[in-house]
């Protein structure tokens, strides 16, 4: 993500998505590219192939609980989501998104965000945009130093950007 505004759908679903919903346990042996070829498919079966790079992923309350598994942020980051929407997350998730590079948003109006809308997010002002509906939604902007490791691709090549290694 780069601090210009991210275009693309929305894909929405519910309270407590749950980590093993993102990455399911026992697929956990299976590469990152084909583990996320699995995310979401317990409740929409067509998800990983639905979903295009800068998409979004709206959703309700506890996004990301369960385990610390960090697979289930790496699987939204390899089908190219563009961000993760939500009134709040589970800490651990919201610490693995932003590790890896994958923008979490709070937004307590998510719910007024349905299945298809086609939104502007920008998490730099804290905007959303819902071009379908009209509406200009606020989320709580992600600070500048969070959001130079988001568009760096995660903290580790932030941190290897920042040594010049």
């Amino acid at each position: 993500m780069t601090d210009a505004a991210e275009f693309g759908r929305a894909f929405v679903f519910g309270d407590n998505i749950d980590t093993d919903l993102l990455a399911p346990g026992h697929l956990m042996k299976l590469s990152p590219e084909e583990l996320a070829q699995h995310c979401l498919e317990a409740i929409a079966p067509d998800f990983a192939k639905a979903v295009q790079p800068g998409d979004f992923v709206v959703a309700g309350k506890n996004f990301g609980l369960g385990s610390s598994r960090e697979q289930a942020a790496v699987s939204l980051r390899q089908l190219g989501v563009g961000a993760v929407i939500a009134p709040s997350f589970a800490r651990i998730f919201y610490r693995n998104a932003l590790n890896l590079g994958l923008p979490a948003l709070f937004c307590e109006d998510a719910h007024r965000i349905a299945e298809g809308d086609q939104l502007m997010v920008d998490p730099v002002l804290g905007k959303i945009t819902n071009k379908t509906r009209g509406e200009i939604l606020s989320c709580k902007p992600i600070p500048d130093h969070l959001m130079a490791m988001v568009r760096a691709g995660g903290l580790i090549a932030h941190l290897h950007a920042r040594r010049g290694t």
